[in-house]
């Protein structure tokens, strides 16, 4: 991708109002993800935009993205959060840093989130990680 190309791609990304929601929850549909924290086994996001909604969700084996037929007021983290998973958000996605190399970042749930938020993302390994790293909370019976 030329710098050109790049500078582009932010300019369209900042004139459609992109926003980042990163939802938390998830069951152990594989047997490794027992160790991960209860309600905090898998992340996904969803970003908004001028003509709605993109959810961006890594699944085991594959990459899903699906742009959702739903207004573009549609208020989709009220709907995860009624649906029990935990929404952080919004976040503005940062813009590429010049001249640096990328971050090596597994293609996992918390690694795609981490790129879809940008280059200043927090640390984290795990989705209970990036929840606090996030500024999340945990409280009891409530989520959200």
């Amino acid at each position: 991708m030329t710098p050109a190309s790049k500078a582009a791609h932010r300019r369209v990304a900042q004139a459609a109002g992109q926003q980042v929601w990163i939802a938390f929850g998830g069951v152990a549909d594989q047997p490794w993800m027992r160790l991960l924290r209860p309600g905090f086994r898998h992340c996904f996001a969803a970003l908004s935009d001028e003509a709605g909604w993109t959810v961006i969700e890594p699944l085991t084996g594959r990459l899903m993205v699906a742009r959702l037929p739903v207004d573009a007021g549609f208020d989709l983290p009220g709907f995860y959060r009624r649906a029990g998973l935990r929404v952080l958000g919004p976040f503005l996605p940062e813009a590429p840093m010049p001249h640096a190399w990328p971050l090596p970042r597994p293609l996992s749930c918390v690694g795609l989130c981490q790129a879809l938020l940008g280059p200043k993302a927090p640390p984290a390994w795990t989705p209970f990680q990036l929840f606090q790293a996030l500024g999340g909370r945990e409280q009891e019976n409530n989520h959200g």
